[in-house]
């Protein structure tokens, strides 16, 4: 079954037009914060690539007066906005509309704090541009929220799809496949849940090239076992996944970072985006699971194509890291 890697190659192919850049779909993020019975301070951060910015903007009843209070600030990845809104209406109940959100990918975590202490947090996408601002904030809706947040990112997160897609290809067995998926998953929970909680702290750029730089390992671990070298991820790929799998949660922590926590359900949403990343890295793996069944009739495939797929998946990750070293090293 292993020696049938052909689909492997039919899968990057599919994945190199998205590939150029990993997370390039990341959230939008509104904040917004009532500091007296009629005024509410508003932060809009918006995921940028270099100077390109999509145009999406929040837009707010019409009773509501909108004054910039700063410049937007440039960071790496993002530009935010600030801003306040005044009316003699209440916010709670007004339908919010984000425009130009229906002709991108991006989804919008809108966060309201009221002075009398509730919290309100609701999510809009492409299909679902606007929404009615609610009270305090329900259980079942953070759940629901952060759930769909993490089967996202983990489904667009290309270089972490990829990480896992070579730990199958060099894992021989469903059940050391199991045992090493599960290995990875117990260690990104580890360190995605230090690092939200602001226990651990690792600078964001340079982890994010070390994970490009672990795909290149497992690709070239993936060579010399076509080769019929015998090398420690062949042998207990679970130890390789833990290793890196501890890597990849700060990489994951830092998505979550950009997103928000809502801080009266702070445990609850951590707990449920991790969820919703385990939930979507089970269906990458049935996926490929499924795949490998479906193909592996023909017993037999050409030496050069069982290469190709680690020389494309080693190639896009080589890419990666010197593109994110170039990036935070200037």
């Amino acid at each position: 079954m292993k020696t049938n890697l052909i689909y492997f190659l039919f899968l990057v192919l599919m994945l190199v037009p998205l590939s150029t850049r990993a997370h390039e779909i990341r959230p939008a993020y509104l904040q917004i914060n009532q500091v007296d019975e009629f005024t509410y301070e508003v932060y809009w951060k918006v995921p940028s690539m270099g100077d390109a910015v999509p145009r999406i903007q929040p837009v707010f009843p019409e009773s509501f007066t909108l004054e910039t209070t700063k410049q937007p600030n440039q960071i790496p990845g993002s530009v935010i906005y600030y801003f306040t809104i005044s009316s003699d209406e209440g916010l709670q109940g007004q339908r919010i509309f984000i425009q130009g959100l229906n002709k991108t990918l991006i989804d919008v975590l809108v966060t309201v704090a009221y002075l009398n202490g509730e919290k309100a947090t609701l999510l809009l996408q492409a299909d679902k541009d606007s929404g009615i601002l609610p009270g305090e904030t329900k259980v079942s809706d953070v759940i629901q929220t952060y759930t769909v947040l993490g089967i996202e990112h983990i489904l667009l997160g290309i270089d972490h799809l990829l990480f896992v897609l070579a730990l199958i290809m060099i894992t021989r067995g469903k059940w050391r496949i199991l045992k090493t998926i599960t290995s990875f998953t117990l260690a990104h929970s580890i360190t995605l849940s230090l690092a939200a909680l602001g226990l651990v702290k690792f600078p964001g750029p340079p982890v994010e090239a070390v994970i490009a730089l672990s795909i290149v390992f497992l690709a070239m671990e993936i060579l010399k076992n076509l080769r019929g070298e015998a090398t420690l991820t062949s042998k207990k790929p679970w130890i390789v996944a833990f290793t890196f799998g501890l890597l990849h949660g700060f990489g994951f922590a830092g998505a979550l970072s950009d997103i928000g926590l809502p801080q009266t359900e702070i445990p609850l949403a951590l707990a449920f985006f991790n969820i919703g990343v385990e939930l979507g890295q089970i269906i990458f793996v049935m996926v490929m699971l499924f795949v490998i069944y479906l193909i592996s009739f023909k017993k037999q495939w050409p030496v050069y194509l069982k290469k190709m797929p680690a020389y494309a998946i080693g190639s896009i990750a080589a890419f990666w890291m010197i593109q994110r070293v170039v990036g935070f090293w200037n």
